[in-house]
């Protein structure tokens, strides 16, 4: 075994999956019922913020909307990182981001028919860990600070 990572080292592992990893887990609240929802999102890290977009019908978009809360899981349960922040809704991006975000997610909301905003997610917290021997030393960020 080799022994849980520094501080550093899970940043960097958390800024590689978060720059190279498509997909997450985006939980969000009803904010009418309470009801947990659990919905895979394509991201984009840019500017030390996810990116999401999704139909804004869904009920996924509605909470975000709604309850700007949110917790994302990205990776493996055996190497994970756990971003909670705020979330901000963008009805438009920048030409380059939305480019960026396209290239990256395999897909471009812009040329859809239905209307897909964007979901800005800017961290408050990131956790990283991988085994039980790096939860006690799991926080990566605190307060939008990179520790």
């Amino acid at each position: 075994m080799i022994g849980p990572r520094s501080t550093e080292q899970r940043r960097q592992d958390a800024l590689y999956r978060l720059g190279h990893d498509v997909d997450a887990w985006v939980a969000t609240t009803d904010t009418d019922t309470g009801a947990p929802r659990l919905t895979p999102l394509s991201f984009l890290w840019h500017d030390d913020a996810l990116l999401f977009s999704t139909t804004a019908s869904s009920p996924t978009a509605r909470n975000l909307a709604a309850n700007p809360s949110v917790q994302v899981g990205i990776g493996l349960t055996r190497d994970v990182v756990l971003v909670q922040g705020a979330v901000e809704v963008l009805i438009t991006v920048p030409q380059q981001l939305g480019d960026s975000f396209a290239a990256k997610a395999g897909f471009d909301p812009r040329t859809l028919s239905t209307a897909y905003p964007y979901f800005r997610l800017t961290p408050r917290t990131i956790q990283v860990w991988r085994e039980e021997d790096e939860l006690a030393g799991r926080w990566v960020m605190r307060d939008g600070t990179w520790l």
